[in-house]
């Protein structure tokens, strides 16, 4: 279990990495959202999150697109025809059904079949 902990001048945010689902791009803020399925916006665009997840010693999460980044661990339907990501789990409250280019589904599709080999 590892621990992401995001300082700003404002608050301290400490967080399991297994409890993140995704985080998504706003402007110049990101969405966090946890398996409760409450976002919380942080003060870093998108790219801070990417530097500190490559970072971790167990990384599971991937950048899809310009404007998304997810725990692979959630990950249920990848959806090329309608665009569609549904994230879920037995952690979860529900699903998450997020939109993503077609192009950046493909790339992630085909990373997860890759990886699925490996196990």
């Amino acid at each position: 279990m590892e621990w992401l902990k995001i300082s700003t001048t404002t608050e301290l945010v400490r967080v399991q990495t297994e409890d993140i689902v995704f985080v998504q791009a706003d402007g110049n803020y990101s969405d966090l959202y946890l398996y409760h399925g409450k976002p919380h916006k942080m003060t870093f665009k998108l790219h801070f999150f990417d530097d500190v997840f490559q970072k971790l010693k167990n990384n599971t999460f991937v950048r899809v697109g310009k404007s998304l980044i997810v725990n692979k661990n959630y990950i249920y339907i990848i959806n090329l025809p309608s665009q569609e990501l549904v994230l879920s789990g037995n952690r979860l409250e529900g699903e998450f059904k997020l939109k993503a280019s077609k192009e950046a589904l493909k790339e992630l599709k085909a990373l997860m079949e890759q990886e699925g080999d490996k196990s």
